[in-house]
């Protein structure tokens, strides 16, 4: 279909572009942005006057739950949910039953995305058999199959020894290691940030050495390997400042942090309740400044951590509940808000949550040049809602911002130039 969006902003960072510009879409490319081509004669005419037209966003850390844990969510409902909050592309972690290390498995979940018919939905291979930290996967066998990645995430249960011949077997093959800094050992048992507020609360805290013990040790090994690293979920001021030092010495690390880190620290979970229970663990108001610092830098990209769950799994005391909060719909507002506050620029919001992912992986998109597929979302950055079971299209309700008024929504979104979302 050729598809004409007219009259927007159009904001595109990965070619310094931002102002008022028509769009032309042809064959599921971006064909031309501001003439009209010849002979062009557009079958949808999309008005985005007083919008914003940005690339399509990129996800680095979602849990889909199919198959497996269908009960929680499926591939269908949660992509339906990323086209709705402007996520073009999600990259599911392989943490499903069966564990995604097999290719049969990733055909399973890709043949299961085009039959939803929503986002893109790019697999992350086990880097383990099973996930279990022992045996490496067929790491080859998967790439083949689809896998954009491989990865351990969202556990982190891999000795030393494993990790460094898995990283080693995926620098042949030109794979990038998707991993959770996170040391098993020393976060023991604890399910909140270690200080003032887990003593007063009475509830096992996990230390921020737990993730930065982690990540010296995976500096050193991606630089003896010469592996490409990316690591999901960073949490603490010292772990930024780690990955600028080892991003400065040229080693091929990135890093992406949840966007609700942004926003929540440790002072959230005074009430108990199990919507703050998150993994990696809320930190302080120091740790949530140097995130964003590291985000405004370029350190680091922004994903959801998106971990939809039933109403029961919720359903006890803090620390016997599952960590994980529903978050693909509430990405955007929560940027939008730190943007209104001029904490961060529109350029650096679409960079982290578009063309800093898509870099990351690999991926022609996260821009809009001409000739790249046509994944956009358009957004009415004004217009406020409220979250609420009517409007929430995740199967997972575990938000903390149920009820909350949230300002900024898509209008529109675009798929390899098909339009999969439009109020």
């Amino acid at each position: 279909m050729n598809i004409l969006i007219k009259n927007g902003r159009v904001v595109d960072p990965a070619n310094g572009y931002d102002g008022v510009q028509d769009v032309f879409i042809a064959n599921g490319k971006i064909e031309s942005l501001g003439t009209e081509p010849a002979g062009f004669t557009a079958e949808l005419t999309i008005d985005a006057s007083d919008q914003w037209v940005m690339p399509g966003f990129v996800d680095l850390s979602a849990s889909l739950r199919e198959p497996g844990y269908e009960h929680k969510a499926t591939i269908a409902s949660e992509s339906k949910a990323a086209v709705s909050a402007g996520y073009t592309a999600v990259c599911c972690l392989p943490d499903t039953t069966p564990v995604l290390d097999t290719p049969s498995v990733a055909q399973l979940i890709l043949d299961k995305a085009e039959e939803a018919g929503y986002a893109k939905v790019l697999p992350f291979g086990a880097l383990t058999v099973g996930l279990e930290g022992h045996t490496l996967s067929e790491m080859f066998a998967l790439k083949k199959a689809g896998c954009v990645a491989v990865s351990q995430a969202p556990k982190n249960n891999i000795n030393s020894q494993v990790l460094r011949r898995a990283l080693q077997y995926a620098k042949t093959h030109d794979l990038l290691v998707v991993l959770k800094p996170e040391d098993v050992l020393i976060k023991d048992r604890g399910c909140v940030h270690e200080g003032a507020i887990s003593s007063r609360l009475g509830l096992a805290g996990i230390p921020v050495s737990a993730e930065t013990v982690a990540i010296a040790q995976l500096i050193q090994l991606a630089e003896e390997t010469g592996a490409r690293v990316h690591l999901t979920g960073i949490s603490s001021a010292k772990a930024v400042s780690m990955l600028a030092r080892a991003q400065f010495a040229n080693i091929a690390m990135t890093a992406d942090v949840h966007a609700h880190q942004l926003h929540l620290t440790e002072l959230d979970v005074g009430t108990f309740d199990a919507n703050y229970h998150v993994s990696p663990p809320l930190r302080s108001a120091s740790d949530r400044d140097a995130l964003l610092a590291g985000v405004v830098e370029g350190i680091l990209s922004v994903s959801s951590g998106h971990q939809p769950h039933e109403a029961e799994a919720k359903q006890a005391p803090f620390p016997s509940t599952e960590p994980g909060i529903s978050s693909l719909e509430t990405v955007l507002p929560l940027m939008l808000k730190l943007v209104d506050e001029k904490l961060l620029s529109l350029s650096q919001l679409v960079s982290s949550l578009a063309h800093g992912p898509s870099e990351i992986l690999g991926l022609e998109t996260g821009c809009l040049s001409v000739g790249a597929p046509a994944d956009i979302c358009i957004v009415k950055a004004k217009e406020t809602w409220q979250i609420d079971e009517k409007n929430w299209l995740s199967r997972g309700m575990n938000t903390p911002y149920l009820g909350h008024q949230m300002k900024g929504r898509v209008t529109y979104t675009l798929v390899n130039g098909r339009l999969v979302f439009g109020k």
